[in-house]
């Protein structure tokens, strides 16, 4: 398995959140996540300007096995989407933490990012679900 980035915080759900130096918040899907779904064939972004809860769904990722909801880990207004997954949604597999994020959050409140989960403590709950 890969090595957890230190620099990320985590979702139950296998998300991941980087604060960005413009103060936006780039968020993906864990390597565990794209591990278990296999392949992207497909991604669907969401809105640019549209506003998300901590926790609404608000992209999907369909893998050859599936079609699965990505959570929004902070609320907030969506500011990007990556466009080159596009055309290339193996981004995502290859670069998950990198070239694959998915979309970038302005915050509502930097505090959510607070209830979220470091390296250590997502690992401890990848290590639980076995």
């Amino acid at each position: 398995m890969s090595e957890l980035p230190g620099d990320l915080k985590y979702t139950k759900d296998h998300e991941w959140a980087r604060v960005e130096d413009d103060g936006t918040v780039k968020i993906g899907i864990t390597d565990h996540a794209q591990t278990a779904l296999g392949d992207l064939v497909y991604i669907e972004p969401p809105e640019i300007g549209s506003t998300v809860a901590a926790g609404d769904s608000c992209a999907v990722v369909e893998s050859v096995k599936a079609a699965s909801d990505v959570y929004s880990p902070i609320g907030g207004e969506i500011t990007a989407a990556n466009e080159l997954l596009a055309d290339a949604p193996e981004t995502v597999n290859q670069d998950p933490y990198g070239d694959g994020w998915l979309f970038a959050v302005r915050p509502d409140d930097n505090a959510e990012l607070d209830a979220l989960m470091d390296a250590d403590a997502y690992q401890a709950l990848l290590d639980e679900e076995g």
